[in-house]
């Protein structure tokens, strides 16, 4: 993988972070919510609403009732059955109701702590298995990851997963190819920062590996999403998308995911370059509120053997964005009690729906309105 430039000195660092405060009152200043004439497309990941263990018939109703435009069926677990007949039934039956599928499933890296063996086999079987799904469903996106923040630590650090990936990759390119599938691989739980993945994507070849943008992800790996999205906007294939509460603390940053409009991630201005970038490329909520904190202790110097690379200026807006934040706020109305199956349910519903209505009604996305 191609060896950046490590961490600057610490005036290059202040420098660094100083631009980028100036630079996200700028875009701040500038950030406008106007849709323009061609929208971009609005959906959600099955992840989402994984406390209904809906299956793949049961979401693409769920999805038509909420008038997305795509559905992202993230593991294959979703499905029924695995057969042709049943995957093409299912293309028709979510044609029919005016929703675009989208096909997933989890890590497909041998080497990562996230991969099961066990269920899947050979990770090259487990990518054969993912590109005959996306094209049984006619759809070209298969999205996947290499694991999760676990690997970065170890000898040889991220690094010896993102060879392993790139070689699985490379082993079924022509699988991918001649079924017209563009496989997306994911920033996933702080596993890769987006330059990582660049870098996954170029070794690997970019005519058929692209990128699942994720900046909630990006917040578990001391990224500023803005950041992310400048890097992944010209490789990315489909998206997981959720806003981020990150705030200051004495060790560094904590980091909760949160429903769209209660972090701090600047969206007007997220969505103006997000549609500079990637226009044609679905806006895929995958909502996970409340649940997950994000621990980053880069106060500790420790931290730092996770991120031998790490670059200054990057890390800087990262320390801006915590600057700027502030702990977490429950919203209004989200339903509450005792735990039990049925508020997590009721919790996941509201989180998605009130993230969707934010999304067309103050950032104007929505093919469908």
């Amino acid at each position: 993988m191609t060896q950046p430039t490590p961490l600057c000195n610490r005036r290059t660092f202040l420098a660094a972070l100083a631009a980028a405060g100036a630079a996200a009152l700028t875009r701040n200043a500038q950030a406008t919510t106007s849709a323009p004439a061609d929208r971009l497309k609005l959906g959600f990941d099955n992840f989402s609403v994984r406390a209904f263990d809906w299956k793949a018939p049961q979401l693409i109703e769920y999805a038509a009732s909420l008038k997305v435009d795509t559905l992202l069926l993230s593991d294959l677990d979703v499905y029924e059955s695995l057969e042709a007949d049943y995957l093409k039934q299912l293309a028709a039956r979510a044609k029919e109701a005016g929703v675009e599928l989208q096909a997933g499933t989890g890590s497909i890296c041998p080497t990562s702590k996230s991969y099961n063996e066990k269920k899947w086999g050979k990770a090259e079987d487990h990518a054969r298995l993912l590109i005959r799904t996306a094209r049984l469903l006619g759809t070209p996106v298969a999205r996947c990851y290499l694991g999760s923040q676990q690997d970065r630590r170890g000898d040889g650090g991220i690094d010896r997963h993102m060879d392993a990936m790139v070689k699985v990759l490379k082993t079924v390119r022509s699988e991918a190819e001649d079924a017209g599938v563009k496989i997306a691989v994911e920033n996933h739980a702080g596993d890769m920062l987006a330059w990582e993945l660049v870098d996954l994507i170029k070794e690997a070849g970019e005519s058929f590996v692209g990128a699942t943008m994720d900046p909630g992800n990006a917040a578990w790996a001391i990224e500023d999403p803005m950041v992310n999205l400048e890097a992944l906007g010209p490789y990315v294939v489909t998206t997981g998308i959720r806003d981020t509460a990150v705030w200051e603390t004495e060790q560094g940053a904590k980091a909760m995911w949160a429903n769209m409009g209660h972090g701090n991630t600047d969206w007007p201005a997220y969505v103006n370059r997000f549609r500079e970038l990637c226009p044609d490329v679905p806006f895929v909520l995958e909502i996970i509120s409340y649940k997950w904190l994000g621990e980053s202790n880069y106060l500790e110097p420790e931290f730092w053997s996770r991120y031998p690379q790490a670059r200054a200026g990057e890390f800087a807006r990262y320390v801006a964005l915590a600057r700027r934040g502030k702990e977490y706020t429950i919203p209004a109305g989200r339903p509450a009690g005792d735990p039990s199956p049925q508020l997590e349910q009721a919790q996941q519903k509201f989180d998605l729906e009130e993230s969707l209505k934010y999304c067309r009604e103050t950032l104007g996305i929505g093919v469908k309105g």
